[in-house]
């Protein structure tokens, strides 16, 4: 039961806060003064949603302001829960989920963090049963929308039914079951990398690895000759399709190709002159180089000799000019050994004359002599220096007309002779072909160049190409590639799985029988699981199944009860499962109805007995209210009141059955209808320049 709703800043209220007792509560107003506003708080508040279609959550916030909240609090099986959902201008969420006690409140869930595997509205949803869908048509009776519940499809029907009555909760022990199955298989499969439901293939294995064994090798050598015959295959195939394949694109590829060989052309003619350009200055600083460059060897040989001869003269002349030295230090020394008389001048013995070498006459002439010489070498020394000056710059001359040779690519006459001859067929090919290019000229202008002409003949191919193309035949021709790949694949698999047969099968064949054996004992006992879940937990099986037509069996009684009341020719409802749908028939007397055949109002009655019935049944739900939005609509006076006493009997019928009051929530604008009634709760909404207004009546 929802015991009070707050909102702030949400749609048109600025603030309001309402409490919720047992029974019938009820909001009268005028249309636009936000009394649907308080579905939109209770479903926002619970699940994050809202019931405006095709409008954001930003758009609940009040105008002017940049946040609004809204908080429900309500009470399920005796305990109290808080549910607060808070957005700001940029759709920003905070949201929190409590239970409530005492003065406490103890957070359960906190926002959307499915990251770290929270979710607040998971745990809501848990809490009272239903998510939003399942609410909204169980629950919330939007205005002119009574009568959903006869127009949706039966399988929802049926799907809301389920949930009502609890019977998703056996999907969670179906599921369980599964998970015990699983968990069971996935331990003995762990175990011995089976589970039960490869006894079979084991055993269809087994039976066949022995033979497989035996026949292993002329197998093998089978499915050799199979690959080697679909290889050949698939390249007999491949080159059809590659013959075919560019087909699919040629027709649109044609004026492609058109007009790339005129690019091209114009591109071409600019490129071929420049190509001569560069050719003819090639040809002009290669003429000549290879007279320096070919004789750069021998004038390097040459500069070596001279280098060689002046080495030898400079080392001639320090010779000489070493033995110079001497001969003057040898000359002074003559002079002081001069004979006096006859006699030695040192020890004044007498002697008939001195040795050449300390003669002073022999001494000059060999220092003149040496000099001479030295003067001579200097000459020679200055005439070698020339020829080197010489050898130098034709060295230089050589160098550069290599680097010229090297540079332009040339390493003989013979190819500046081709470069030569190249360029005069060039400057005479191009003179032929016309400056504008156009359609009627395409020969002309294949004639640039092997690759125009490859061009023009692509364009000629694509044209001859294209003709004759039949797009299912080519798909039929792919279609053939790959199942012949396919094919190929199985035989690769089946090659490599029969050569490791040859060599695990002895061992596979023992540990296999142990597992068999073992398989054996876990399928009697998942079949006995499984056999469990279908009769007793799945939502189709027996129980379910019971659990429905008990329900279906409750709503059409208590439905029907609330026609009679109603004063409505329909007196009875019959609900009926049929297959995996549920089904609606209406009674007059004995008379059979069709739901189409109603009236506007006799159908939405037929829905509001509906919607009563199955809120008989929430009142046994995690949350049993139910919200009214002007269900007065195409009702007349009479059974408009008749309404108003079938909520406030159905909430005390409730109480006498010791079982939670339904708790109704009745939204319009007809006040009148109250008049002489016995509800009590009746909130009067009013709009105000502040916002809506909401005051107790």
């Amino acid at each position: 039961m929802i015991t009070s709703v707050e909102l702030v800043n949400f749609l048109s209220h600025s603030s309001t806060k309402l409490d919720f007792d047992e029974g019938v509560t009820v909001f009268v107003g005028p249309n636009g003064s936000g009394k649907s506003s308080i579905i939109d708080a209770i479903t926002f508040a619970l699940f994050g949603k809202h019931t405006r279609s095709k409008k954001s959550n930003k758009s609940l916030i009040r105008r002017g302001t940049n946040q609004g909240y809204s908080k429900v609090n309500f009470v399920i099986n005796g305990k109290s829960y808080e549910a607060v959902r808070k957005i700001d201008s940029k759709g920003t969420l905070a949201a929190t989920f409590s239970e409530i006690q005492g003065d406490k409140l103890i957070p359960l869930a906190v926002g959307e963090r499915k990251q770290f595997g929270e979710s607040m509205t998971k745990e809501i949803e848990s809490r009272i049963g239903l998510d939003f869908e399942k609410l909204k048509i169980a629950s919330i009776i939007q205005q002119g929308e009574l009568n959903s519940i006869i127009k949706a499809q039966p399988r929802e029907f049926k799907e809301l039914l389920n949930a009502i009555i609890g019977i998703n909760k056996l999907d969670t022990a179906f599921d369980f079951m599964k998970n015990i199955q699983r968990n069971f298989r996935e331990s003995i499969q762990k175990k011995v990398g089976y589970d039960d439901t490869h006894i079979e293939i084991l055993k269809h294995d087994l039976s066949n690895l022995e033979d497989e064994i035996k026949d292993a090798e002329p197998l093998k050598k089978e499915l050799s000759s199979k690959k080697i015959a679909c290889d050949k295959d698939i390249i007999s195939l491949q080159e059809k399709l590659e013959i075919e394949l560019p087909k699919e694109s040629k027709l649109n590829e044609l004026e492609v190709r058109r007009t790339d060989l005129f690019k091209y052309a114009k591109e071409a003619i600019l490129s071929i002159q420049n190509e001569i350009a560069g050719n003819e200055r090639k040809i002009r600083d290669c003429e000549g180089c290879f007279e320096f460059a070919n004789a750069k060897n021998e004038t390097e040989k040459h500069l070596e000799k001279i280098e060689f001869d002046i080495e030898s003269i400079n080392a001639k002349i320090q010779k000489h000019s070493q033995q110079i030295g001497k001969l003057e230090e040898q000359k002074a020394l003559s002079k002081k050994l001069e004979l006096k008389d006859g006699k030695c001048p040192v020890c004044d013995s007498k002697i008939d004359h001195l040795n050449p070498l300390f003669q002073l006459e022999h001494l000059e002439q060999e220092i003149t002599s040496l000099n001479d010489e030295v003067k001579s070498l200097e000459k020679k020394k200055t005439k070698i220096q020339k020829r080197k000056s010489e050898f130098a710059i034709i060295l230089e001359k050589a160098i550069k007309a290599e680097t010229t040779l090297l540079a332009h690519s040339i390493t003989n006459s013979k190819d500046l002779d081709l470069i030569k001859e190249k360029t005069l067929v060039q400057k005479t090919h191009i003179q032929k072909i016309p400056i504008s290019v156009d359609s009627g000229k395409l020969i002309t202008v294949s004639s640039i160049d092997s690759h125009a002409k490859m061009m023009y003949d692509k364009i000629i191919g694509l044209e001859n190409e294209t003709k004759g193309f039949d797009p299912n035949e080519f798909k039929k021709l792919k279609n053939s590639v790959e199942q012949k790949r396919n094919e190929l694949s199985d035989i690769d698999q089946q090659f490599g799985a029969i050569s490791e047969k040859i060599k695990t099968g002895a061992e596979q064949i023992k540990k296999s029988s142990s597992i068999l054996k073992e398989l054996e004992l876990v399928r009697q006992y998942v079949s006995e699981l499984d056999r469990i879940q279908q009769k007793v937990f799945s939502r189709d099986g027996p129980v379910a199944t019971s659990l429905r037509s008990w329900a279906l069996r409750t709503i059409s009684e208590k439905a029907s009860d609330y026609l009679i009341k109603l004063n409505t020719k329909i007196q009875r409802i019959s609900l009926s499962e049929k297959a995996r749908d549920v089904s609606i028939t209406c009674y007059s007397r004995n008379v059979m109805l069709d739901i189409d055949s109603l009236s506007g109002g006799e159908q939405v009655i037929v829905a509001l007995g509906l919607r009563l019935g199955m809120a008989q049944l929430l009142g046994a739900s995690n949350l049993n209210f139910v919200i009214l939005d002007e269900p007065t609509a195409h009702l007349d006076e009479e059974r408009r009141k008749s309404l108003v006493s079938v909520l406030s009997q159905l909430s005390d019928i409730t109480k006498t059955n010791s079982r939670a009051p339904l708790q109704f929530i009745i939204i319009t604008h007809d006040a009148e209808i109250f008049e002489g009634s016995s509800v009590e709760k009746i909130y009067k909404f009013e709009s105000t320049e502040h916002g809506t207004n909401v005051v107790p009546v």
